[in-house]
C-alpha cells in the first residue's frame, strides 16, 4: 500500500468517519510535540488533545466527542485501538525476499517453502519445516525436526532447540531460546544428578516473544505458550508450563516448572510464581510479586509472599501506622511503669 493517504482512506481502513475535509493528504504519524504538516496524530484525553489541536499536524485521530475549529478529525470508537490499526500503514514492516542466503546451512532434508527467507548464516537442522512466508532473519538456528508455522518470523539469533513446535504468525525477537532443558536434578550419592528432559516446546498461533526469553522443554511432554499471548523481553518459562490463551507476561518474570496459568492471565514485570501452581482465567499478579499459592479466577494478587490485593492493601495500610503505633506504645509503657513504681 502506498505511505500517502487521505483523511477518508485511512478513516475507511479504521471504520471511522471524518470531521472536517476528507481530502486532506496525510504522510506520516507523530506525536504532537513533533507532528508536522502532513503529519497524523492522534489524542485519548482532553489534555492530549489539546496538545494535539495546538500542534502544526493535519489531522489527529480522537476517540471522544472532541471538536475543532482548525484540524480535520478521524473520529474512532477507541484512539488507542485505532492507533495500532495505522502505525503499519505509515511505518510497513520490511519482508526480506524469499530465497536461502548463500551463507545459511540447510539439511538436505529439511523443507524451506520456496516463499519462505532463510538469512545470512542461519542453520536449519535434519528434517525441519519452515512453512510459506516465514522469515529467518541472520544467524537464526533451527534443531532438527522443529516444526515452523506460516507467516512466522524469527529475528537475529534466535536459537530453536530440535522437535519445538511453532505456529503461524509467530514473532520471536534476538536471542529468545526456545526448548533448552529444564532445570532439573535429583541429589544422588553426595552430587546433583540431571533429569534429562526429553520434552518438547509448542508455541501456537499469534504469538510475540521478547528479546532474550528463555522457554524450556518440558522434562516429559510439553512447554505450552497459548495462542495470541505477549511476552515481555527478558522472562524466563520453566519446564512444563502451561501458558494459556492471550497472557501477557511482562519483562523479567519467572515461572518455575508445571505451573499452569489459564487464559488472558497478567504477570506484571518481575513477578515471580512457584512451581506447580494453578493460576485461574484473567487473574492479575501485580508487579514484584512472589506467588506461592494457586490464585482462583478473576483475582488480583500481589506482594511477597503474595496475596489478595486487598487483603495486601490493608497490611500496608497498617505497616505505615506502625511507627505512630510504636511511639504511642512505648509512651503507654512508660506511663505504667511510673505508676507502677509509686
Amino acid at each position: 500500500m502506498p505511505s500517502i493517504y487521505t483523511a477518508a482512506e485511512i478513516a475507511a481502513h479504521l471504520g471511522g468517519e471524518v470531521r472536517g475535509d476528507p481530502t486532506v493528504v496525510l504522510r506520516g504519524f507523530a506525536p504532537a510535540d513533533t507532528a508536522k504538516a502532513g503529519d497524523l496524530t492522534f489524542a485519548e484525553t482532553e489534555a492530549y488533545f489539546a496538545r494535539a489541536d495546538q500542534s502544526a499536524a493535519s489531522a489527529i485521530l480522537v476517540g471522544g466527542d472532541f471538536q475543532s475549529a482548525q484540524k480535520v478529525l478521524i473520529r474512532v470508537a477507541n484512539a488507542r485501538v485505532a492507533f495500532a490499526r495505522v502505525l503499519p500503514l505509515f511505518f510497513p514492516e520490511a519482508t526480506p525476499a524469499p530465497g536461502v542466503h548463500a551463507t545459511a546451512v540447510v539439511s538436505g532434508s529439511a523443507r524451506v517453502d520456496p516463499s519462505a527467507h532463510v538469512g545470512p548464516g542461519c542453520v536449519v537442522g535434519d528434517g525441519a519445516a519452515v512453512g510459506a512466508g516465514s522469515v529467518l532473519e541472520a544467524l537464526v538456528v533451527v534443531g532438527a525436526e522443529t516444526q515452523i508455522g506460516e507467516n512466522t518470523r524469527l529475528f537475529p539469533q534466535v536459537t530453536v532447540y530440535p522437535r519445538m513446535r511453532i505456529g503461524d504468525r509467530v514473532r520471536i525477537h534476538a536471542g529468545a531460546v526456545i526448548g533448552s532443558d529444564g532445570y532439573g536434578y535429583v541429589f544422588d550419592e553426595g552430587a546433583h544428578r540431571k533429569v534429562p528432559q526429553v520434552g518438547w516446546v509448542v508455541i501456537e498461533d499469534d504469538v510475540e516473544i521478547g528479546a532474550n526469553v528463555t522457554i524450556d522443554r518440558g522434562a516429559l511432554g510439553p512447554t505450552v505458550i497459548g495462542q495470541g499471548t505477549k511476552i515481555d523481553n527478558l522472562v524466563q518459562i520453566a519446564h512444563n508450563v502451561v501458558v494459556g490463551r492471550h497472557c501477557l507476561i511482562i519483562s523479567q518474570v519467572g515461572i518455575a516448572g508445571s505451573t499452569r496459568l489459564g487464559d488472558y492471565v497478567t504477570l506484571a514485570g518481575q513477578a515471580g510464581l512457584a512451581g506447580h501452581l494453578r493460576i485461574g482465567n484473567r487473574a492479575v499478579v501485580a508487579a514484584q510479586s512472589g506467588v506461592m499459592h494457586d490464585i482462583p479466577d478473576g483475582e488480583k494478587w500481589l506482594g511477597a509472599p503474595a496475596r489478595p490485593d486487598r487483603q495486601m492493601k490493608r497490611q500496608f495500610i497498617a505497616l505505615e501506622k506502625l511507627p505512630e503505633l510504636l511511639r504511642r506504645v512505648a509512651e503507654l509503657e512508660r506511663r505504667l511503669a511510673e505508676l507502677e513504681g509509686r
